[in-house]
C-alpha cells in the first residue's frame, strides 16, 4: 500500500516546500487537485525537483480542456522520469457549464471517449500511428512534426478516474488504470459497490485487478485536546457539506445515514447553511474518518482498515510541512 501527499490547494510558491515534505515524510507520491489552481503548473515545479516519487493530478478536469492539451501536459510531465499519473474527473454540470462554459452531456460517454482520445494522441506522439481520432465528441487528425512532442522512453502514463457511483467505477475499470475514491465513503461501500463494478469494467479490457489501482482519500482527525477538537469540527463541517448534496446520497444510504442526508439537504434548501454541521452526529463522523493521536498512528490505522481494498492512501487534510507521516 502506497501513501500519497494529496494537496487540495497548492500555490506555486509553496510547491518546493511541499516536495521536500513529501520526500522527508516518506510519501510514495505527490498529487495536486484542480480547485483554485492548475494542477499541471504546480506539478511542473514538483517535477523539476524530484525524481523518486510519483506525481499526479487528483484530479484534473477533463471537459474544460481539449484532449490534446491534456495529452501534451501529461506527456511532458511524464517524459523525465516516467512517474506521472493523469487523474481525470468529469466534475458536475454546474461547474462545467456555468463556471467554464464547456459541454458536459453526456458525461460518461464523453469521459470514456476523452480517455480514448488522450491515449490515441500519446500513441501518435510515440510514433505508433498517425493522429486520426474520429469520435462522437472529439475529432483529432492534424499533427505536423513541428508541434509533435515526439516519443519518450517510458510506457505511457497511467490514467485514474474520479469515481463515486457504480457506473463511474465500471467506467474506470473499463478504460482506466485506477480510480480515485472520494473521501465520503466507507470500506463496506468500496467492497459492496465499487469492487464489483470495477470487476465488470476490468472484464471489458481483460485486465486483472492487480493491474488496477484504487486510490482512497480519507478524512482524518489527528491530535489530542483542543487541537483535535478543532480538527474534528472542521471535518464535521466538511462531512455536512458533502452529505447535503444529492450526489453522495447513495453512499449515505449504504451506510445507514440517509436520514441525516435528507435533513441536511432540507436545511440547505431553506438557506440555513450555518446549521448543517450540527446535524452530523459523532458516530457518523467516526465512521467516515480515521481518528488518531499522531500521523504515524493514522497511517497504521489506514493500513489496517483498507488492507485488501486500497492500493494508495491519501489524507484529505494532510500533515503540514514538518510533520512526519511515518
Amino acid at each position: 500500500m502506497k501513501f500519497d501527499l494529496n494537496l487540495v490547494t497548492a500555490s506555486l510558491a509553496e510547491m518546493p516546500d511541499r516536495v521536500d515534505q513529501a520526500r522527508s515524510a516518506g510519501y510514495d507520491g505527490l498529487f495536486v487537485a484542480e480547485t483554485r489552481q492548475d494542477p499541471f503548473s504546480a506539478l511542473a515545479i514538483a517535477g523539476s525537483r524530484v525524481n523518486d516519487i510519483d506525481l499526479g493530478s487528483s484530479i484534473a478536469l477533463a471537459f474544460t480542456r481539449s484532449p490534446m492539451t491534456t495529452a501534451v501536459a501529461s506527456w511532458e510531465l511524464h517524459r523525465p522520469h516516467g512517474r506521472f499519473i493523469l487523474g481525470l474527473g468529469s466534475q458536475v454540470r454546474k461547474h462545467i457549464e456555468r463556471r467554464y462554459s464547456c459541454a458536459y452531456d453526456p458525461p460518461l460517454p464523453r469521459l470514456r471517449e476523452y480517455v480514448a482520445a488522450v491515449r490515441h494522441i500519446w500513441g501518435a506522439f510515440q510514433g505508433v500511428h498517425p493522429l486520426d481520432f474520429q469520435g462522437e465528441f472529439f475529432t483529432l487528425d492534424f499533427l505536423p512534426d513541428v508541434v509533435n512532442p515526439g516519443p519518450i522512453e517510458h510506457p505511457e502514463p497511467e490514467i485514474y478516474l474520479a469515481s463515486l457511483g457504480p457506473l463511474m467505477y465500471r467506467t474506470a475499470g473499463a478504460v482506466a488504470d485506477g480510480a480515485f475514491v472520494h473521501p465520503l465513503h466507507t470500506v463496506d461501500y468500496l467492497r459492496d459497490v465499487a469492487e464489483p463494478a470495477i470487476a465488470e469494467g476490468l472484464a471489458v479490457q481483460a485486465k486483472d485487478r492487480e493491474r488496477f489501482a484504487l486510490s482512497v482519500t480519507v478524512f482524518t482527525v489527528i491530535g489530542t485536546g483542543e487541537s483535535a477538537d478543532r480538527m474534528r469540527e472542521s471535518v464535521r463541517s466538511q462531512l455536512a457539506f458533502y452529505s447535503s448534496t444529492p450526489t453522495y446520497r447513495r453512499v449515505l444510504e449504504h451506510a445507514g445515514w440517509d436520514g441525516v442526508g435528507e435533513r441536511l439537504q432540507g436545511l440547505v434548501r431553506a438557506g440555513r447553511h450555518a446549521e448543517i454541521a450540527a446535524e452530523v452526529p459523532d458516530d457518523m463522523l467516526d465512521e467516515f474518518c480515521i481518528v488518531a493521536e499522531t500521523w504515524p498512528e493514522a497511517a497504521d490505522v489506514a493500513r489496517a482498515r483498507y488492507a485488501g481494498v486500497a492500493d494508495r492512501i491519501s489524507f484529505y487534510n494532510p500533515p503540514a510541512p514538518g510533520q512526519a507521516l511515518r
